[in-house]
């Protein structure tokens, strides 16, 4: 089983701490919280993987920070990266 490091409750992607193949279970647990999910595909080392299901222009929470915006709906497993993320960054509007 490949571990995931899962940093605050209401985060929606934890990284993996191994490339995980598809199919393979990734565990990770916050606190007294803990759970398990199956990589839909290939998540490489330090990579991001859905612990839910993300709706299409849902903010994506990592750390306890917005780090983006789901592009698409991502479902529970799916590997989390820029084919499916918009950047927080790109939202920022500057004076």
């Amino acid at each position: 089983m490949i571990r995931a490091i899962w940093i605050v409750p209401e985060d929606n992607v934890a990284t993996v701490t191994e490339p995980a193949a598809c199919g393979q279970s990734v565990f990770c647990s916050c606190g007294d919280r803990s759970l398990t999910v199956s990589a839909l595909s290939e998540v490489p080392q330090y990579h991001k993987i859905a612990l839910c299901s993300i709706p299409c222009g849902v903010p994506i929470y990592k750390y306890g920070e917005v780090i983006g915006f789901a592009r698409e709906n991502i479902p529970a497993g799916a590997h989390v990266h820029t084919h499916n993320t918009a950047s927080s960054r790109e939202e920022v509007q500057l004076p």
